[in-house]
């Protein structure tokens, strides 16, 4: 029904955008993470983007207190999952993108720690739970010699000459243990920090690596939940990057590394099974991460058009310096659609799917740095100064094209999707 008005009002507002009416509960959360973000998030990430990766993760580093602080907020996903389906996911949601206004690196170290926590916790592995109690963890997948490739579904992903490579890491299964030989790359989240890995990797299980199935030739593999302290595993230098230097990333070498078998939480049938359910679940953490940091930009370029003065007067009171603010605006808000309905359907599909998630990371992190580029270009020569905190938002938000799936490499697995789905009916009616 039309809702008549007597007066011309402003719009209700969250700092979230245009949200219909956040319940009480909502609201209490809404405002506990915002203040961790801006009291702890945001000057320990600026604090470690001036530091070296090695002092980034020494003991004692700021890094570590932001961990700690973290932990103290009691942001369990079980809990939120208490919630009715909806109103769960506007609270993840909501959580992601606060974190990622605070600093996108330390969100996506957050929430890639509790990885091989969820994993335990969803097979029901109380063994494996307790190990992961309390712990920071990562999320070991991709290798130097196999990225794109290491996260293939269907036969037509791979040239019709080519086969899915083994990789640079690989187990050997045996009945009572499996032996672990090889590394992982430097992009491993946390891997240079990490007290546990949630790690996938290619398998043999006494007959070879590969095998032939429906959809062509096929490697065989493992997910295996692994302390990092078993004698074999190593570090490599943390690395060196230019954006979300927050986020600790570095190798993991493991040589002969003997696992008990039953630290296995999928074995050769299960192992695309559960690489396409975690893809499929995380995935969407990467769209409200970086909503948040599109947001936190949006906000800096709206303030600094109420304080600079160009041409005789402020930047905001220039009929172009509102288009430009309005178009960011719009695209945030259009992010921001996009990262929820992506994690509504992560989380509360019957059938979810990997590429559904990439998608959404696609056009939310595409729309990111649209409005990143365009707060930049707002302030000027002044962005361009580690001064004003736009420069390392530019530079956190540039890495996300790459990060967790290089866009345009996930745009065409897409394009393969919709014809995998039109040939088994989709559209035809």
């Amino acid at each position: 029904m039309l809702r008549l008005k007597k007066n011309v009002e402003l719009p209700s507002i969250s700092p979230t955008g245009f949200e219909t009416p956040l319940s009480e509960e909502e609201r209490a959360i809404q405002g506990s993470v915002h203040r961790f973000a801006r009291d702890v998030l945001r000057p320990i990430g600026r604090e470690l983007d001036r530091m070296t990766p090695e002092e980034v993760i020494a003991p004692g580093s700021p890094y570590w207190v932001a961990m700690m602080e973290a932990a103290k907020l009691g942001l369990d996903p079980q809990l939120i999952a208490q919630f009715p389906p909806e109103m769960a996911v506007r609270i993840e949601s909501i959580i992601g993108e606060e974190l990622g206004w605070g600093d996108a690196g330390l969100a996506c170290s957050l929430g890639v720690a509790s990885a091989p926590l969820m994993m335990a916790q969803s097979v029901g592995n109380q063994e494996l739970i307790d190990m992961c109690m309390g712990k920071v963890g990562c999320w070991a997948s991709t290798q130097p010699d196999r990225g794109s490739d290491a996260v293939t579904f269907y036969r037509q992903e791979i040239l019709p000459h080519g086969k899915q490579p083994v990789g640079n890491i690989s187990a050997k299964v045996g009945a009572d243990e499996i032996v672990i030989n090889g590394q992982y790359s430097s992009w491993v989240s946390n891997g240079s920090v990490a007290q546990v890995a949630l790690a996938y990797m290619a398998a043999d299980y006494g007959d070879g690596f590969y095998r032939t199935d429906e959809n062509g030739t096929q490697t065989n593999g493992i997910v295996l939940i692994v302390p990092l302290d078993l004698p074999g595993i190593s570090r490599g230098k943390p690395l060196d990057k230019i954006g979300q230097r927050a986020l600790p990333q570095g190798e993991i070498f493991f040589d002969n590394v003997k696992v008990p078998k039953r630290f296995a939480v999928a074995l050769k049938d299960e192992f695309a099974g559960n690489l396409a359910a975690m893809w499929s679940h995380v995935g969407v953490g990467m769209c409200q991460a970086f909503t948040g940091a599109a947001r936190a930009a949006f906000e800096l370029a709206l303030a600094y058009c109420h304080e600079r003065k160009q041409g005789g007067g402020l930047l905001i009171e220039h009929q172009m310096t509102q288009l430009r603010l309005g178009d960011m605006l719009r695209r945030l808000e259009m992010a921001r659609a996009v990262a929820r309905r992506s994690l509504a359907f992560a989380r509360m599909s019957p059938q979810t799917h990997p590429y559904a998630s990439a998608q959404a990371k696609v056009s939310v992190t595409e729309e990111a740095m649209k409005i990143v580029h365009e707060a930049f270009q707002l302030f000027g020569g002044n962005g361009t100064t580690r001064e004003y905190p736009i420069e390392k938002i530019f530079r956190d938000v540039r890495s996300a094209l790459i990060e967790d799936g290089e866009n345009y490499i996930l745009t065409a697995r897409l394009g393969g999707l919709a014809s995998q789905l039109y040939q088994n009916g989709w559209t035809k009616e």
